[in-house]
């Protein structure tokens, strides 16, 4: 009896509709018209649940819908198909205003400050909480934001921060080695007293990235409390004279200075 031959190699199988090798990642379809620059994502999905966006000419109902291609094939009803200029501004937020585009609480907004202005979607670079007051940049740059706010290669934000007593040198030292925090490690780039008075002082706080209520929840570690929090600036670029509540857009070089502008 002859020996058995060979069978062919098995092909892959593929799963139906699996796209070709070296397709980029899914993002659904809210996000990517979020991520275009042409609304926020709530308001994304609120027009995908209305019926105003179609993919490749059928109309779809879910915000989650995956794409890989971004915006090729994606139609909004009664907008303009060409995204808008890229924008980029800076804003001297008030304290008492959250950083979201709508508040579920009906607490005044960041957005407040742009009323009239005909600015397109912008998005928050970053957040401020409410308490917290000082340089708040908005872009309509994904990429670029993402650049600002990476912890490895981003600029550093500075901050000015008033606490209710004057710390000594060891307590500097301590805040700027940090602490684990509720499971997290938080620490700074750098801690300095800039001026102190009887009962309490000033301190610059250099972060390398802006955690959730870092700041404060780092100084409560260790007995401090926060009177007031000011972020004075984001790498070069500087709060400046600019008025509580008042914006203006970067200038090319003030952007580049942060990161480069996507093509």
């Amino acid at each position: 009896m002859g020996a058995t031959p060979p069978r062919p190699p098995r092909r892959q199988a593929h799963p139906a509709g699996a796209g070709a090798a070296g397709a980029g990642p899914r993002h659904g379809l809210a996000r990517v018209l979020s991520k275009a620059g042409l609304c926020s994502r709530t308001e994304a999905a609120q027009w995908i649940r209305a019926g105003r966006v179609r993919v490749d000419g059928r109309i779809v109902r879910d915000p989650e819908h995956p794409l890989r291609d971004g915006m090729r094939g994606v139609q909004v009803e009664g907008l303009e198909q060409a995204p808008p200029p890229r924008r980029y501004v800076m804003l001297n937020k008030p304290r008492g205003l959250v950083t979201t585009a709508r508040d579920e609480q009906g607490r005044d907004t960041v957005y407040r400050c742009f009323d009239g202005a005909g600015l397109p979607w912008l998005a928050p670079v970053g957040r401020l909480d409410k308490a917290s007051e000082g340089l708040l940049l908005f872009s309509n740059d994904p990429g670029w934001a993402a650049r600002v706010l990476d912890p490895g290669s981003g600029p550093g934000k500075t901050y000015h921060v008033q606490v209710d007593r004057v710390p000594d040198a060891a307590l500097l030292a301590a805040l700027a080695a940090g602490a684990v925090v509720d499971g997290e490690r938080l620490g700074a780039r750098s801690v300095a007293l800039l001026r102190a008075g009887g009962r309490n002082a000033w301190l610059e706080i250099v972060l390398d990235e802006g955690r959730n209520r870092q700041i404060r929840r780092l100084l409560a570690a260790f007995d401090l409390g926060v009177l007031r929090l000011v972020r004075v600036a984001i790498g070069p670029l500087r709060l400046g004279a600019l008025g509580k509540g008042q914006w203006r857009e970067l200038d090319p070089a003030e952007r580049d200075a942060l990161a480069p502008a996507s093509g």
